[in-house]
């Protein structure tokens, strides 16, 4: 419950890529309240998966509100090998953060879904009430499915219980702080990694797959501001996407040469063939988002990329990768 202090906000997977863009927006955008306490916790603080670990972390910090980011996820590759545990450890996780929100009288739980998680078969652009009108992109399926419950979730605490829980939906976000394992990370940081190989060994920058697949990037920082204004302002138990406009969106492709030129690399850009696309385009539809929130500005593509780039060369030793 509140204290006469102020509030306890607890961010599960807070020192992750979203979790340093919240953290940036709270103490260096000036968006937090001084008499609140945020609290951002990793897998070391508790294993999400187990409810004992779970309740003793509630138990512990006795959090007024909890923005709920921790989950296993990973690249296409990664999701296409291990199904199984992407939907079970995703489960799990939500289940007990959700329960121990209920007991312990939290005021308001923000969760984080995907775009990733929409039906594969649809028309676009996507909104927020198509995300359970089919069956999601063969490619990550187990986490697609596991996410989605996190909506069903939602809507039977508020239906049976009367809990404040909602989700956003943010489409693919970039920034400092997030994993740049090639083999295992998202497309963006994967990129930069290779191009940082690429300058290093004076080396091809290879591409894989076409580039062709179509995709709106949100800067972590936006991002986190974005997950600040949801806490404050958003109640309603239906998911909101959280995104750049749909006139913003631009191919694999056109990411790997912004990243080029924002690290100045000069070399050969090709394209290996041999390795999959995954899912075309997932458009997703920001409208909900910029009618009640309307005076919310993004960063421009081009600085946000130069800066994430900065980011990662300045601190590549001690970059998760």
């Amino acid at each position: 419950m509140a204290s006469s202090e102020g509030r306890t906000i607890l961010v599960t997977g807070g020192t992750g890529l979203v979790g340093h863009g919240i953290k940036y927006a709270v103490e260096d955008a000036k968006l937090g309240k001084e008499t609140d306490t945020w609290v951002y916790i990793c897998s070391k603080d508790a294993d999400l998966t187990n409810y004992g670990d779970t309740r003793k972390l509630f138990e512990k910090h006795r959090p007024t509100h909890v923005i709920h980011l921790a989950a296993r996820v990973g690249g296409l590759f990664q999701n296409m090998k291990y199904p199984v545990e992407f939907f079970t450890e995703n489960c799990r996780m939500n289940e007990n953060v959700l329960q121990c929100c209920k007991e312990f009288e939290v005021e308001k739980c923000v969760s984080c879904l995907s775009t990733c998680i929409f039906p594969d078969d649809t028309t676009y652009p996507i909104n927020e009430g198509m995300l359970h009108n089919g069956k999601p992109h063969c490619s990550n399926f187990g986490y697609a499915y596991a996410k989605r419950m996190i909506d069903v979730l939602n809507r039977a605490y508020r239906q049976e219980y009367g809990c404040k829980f909602t989700s956003v939906i943010p489409t693919n976000i970039f920034g400092p702080h997030d994993n740049y394992n090639i083999e295992n990370g998202h497309v963006m940081p994967g990129l930069m990694h290779k191009l940082y190989n690429c300058k290093k060994n004076n080396t091809d920058f290879v591409i894989w797959g076409s580039g062709k697949p179509l995709r709106q990037f949100t800067y972590s920082r936006d991002m986190g501001r974005l997950f600040v204004w949801a806490l404050e302002n958003y109640d309603d138990s239906e998911p909101i996407i959280l995104s750049v406009g749909e006139n913003e969106e631009m191919s694999i492709a056109e990411v790997a040469h912004t990243i080029a030129k924002a690290m100045n690399f000069k070399g050969n850009i090709k394209h290996d063939l041999s390795k999959s696309d995954g899912q075309f385009k997932k458009t997703a539809d920001n409208s909900k988002l910029m009618k009640l929130n309307p005076d919310f500005k993004f960063t421009p593509f081009e600085e946000a990329v130069k800066e994430s780039c900065e980011w990662f060369e300045a601190n590549y030793e001690s970059a998760r990768k």
